[in-house]
């Protein structure tokens, strides 16, 4: 049965980049960002990463993806920013059902998303402010304006001092932070963020989480997965539980109820 929040649409016009396109993948939705229904994600060897995930996200909202490794939390990101398929499902990000066979447009869409993954993805020949500014030249930006926004994502973060360096100069902290910067200086619309405090001290992490809220407050969808149950006990945003496969209704929680993961995100 179709979630009772979605009405296809068949072959609606969508406004892209100041370009009208017929396509069969759109659906309205309710002022969500992000809506999964009844979605799977079974690999090969049978292993269930996902099992009949069912959430919706609304548009400006804060939401930590919270559970221990293995858990999911990254395969549902992944599938977020279309970097997998699940096995079966309906996923809509952003008003466009990416999950349409019809769908090829994927690198459009990750241009209004900022995504931090645990691999980093950095530019491996550049150098720190090359590769955060490299998010902001794909998008329209001169040479110009994108080194001096990516200068001062950097200050912002803690790595003014290592800008000029060579991305391999830096330790893993650093190109951690590196990527989270490349990630949010663009100020997109959503912001998939897979433990993006891993491997950060404490004072980083509040930097970091102090850049997150102050873009959630300016409108951007937050989705950020973690182990750390000390950030849902600092900030009270959204929570859902992810347990092999498997979410519990996200809320905002008393932090006095909030079940203890290990550390580590």
């Amino acid at each position: 049965m179709r979630h009772k929040n979605f009405r296809r649409i068949i072959n609606p016009p969508i406004f892209l980049k100041k370009t009208w396109t017929r396509v069969s993948f759109v659906l309205i939705m309710h002022d969500s960002m992000i809506e999964m229904v009844h979605v799977v994600k079974t690999y090969p060897s049978q292993i269930s990463a996902l099992s009949d995930i069912t959430l919706e996200i609304s548009s400006g909202e804060f939401t930590f993806v919270v559970g221990p490794s293995g858990s999911g939390k990254s395969t549902l990101l992944r599938i977020l920013c279309g970097a997998e398929k699940p096995t079966g499902g309906e996923v809509v990000v952003d008003g466009v059902q990416i999950t349409h066979p019809g769908f090829r447009k994927i690198h459009q869409l990750r241009r209004r998303m900022g995504i931090v993954s645990q691999d980093f993805k950095l530019l491996r020949d550049r150098t720190v402010n090359e590769n955060v500014a490299f998010a902001l030249e794909v998008t329209g930006h001169t040479r110009r304006e994108a080194k001096s926004k990516a200068s001062d994502i950097l200050r912002r973060i803690g790595l003014e001092e290592r800008e000029d360096a060579p991305i391999l100069a830096l330790s893993a902290g650093e190109q951690q932070r590196a990527a989270i910067a490349r990630a949010v200086v663009n100020s997109p619309s959503l912001i998939l963020a897979d433990e993006p405090t891993g491997n950060l001290d404490a004072k980083t992490t509040l930097d970091v989480m102090g850049i997150f809220s102050d873009l959630n407050h300016q409108g951007a969808t937050i989705v950020f997965a973690t182990q750390f149950t000390g950030l849902i006990k600092r900030f009270p945003y959204r929570v859902i539980h992810i347990l092999d496969g498997q979410v519990s209704n996200g809320k905002k929680v008393d932090t006095d109820e909030v079940r203890e993961v290990k550390a580590g995100g």
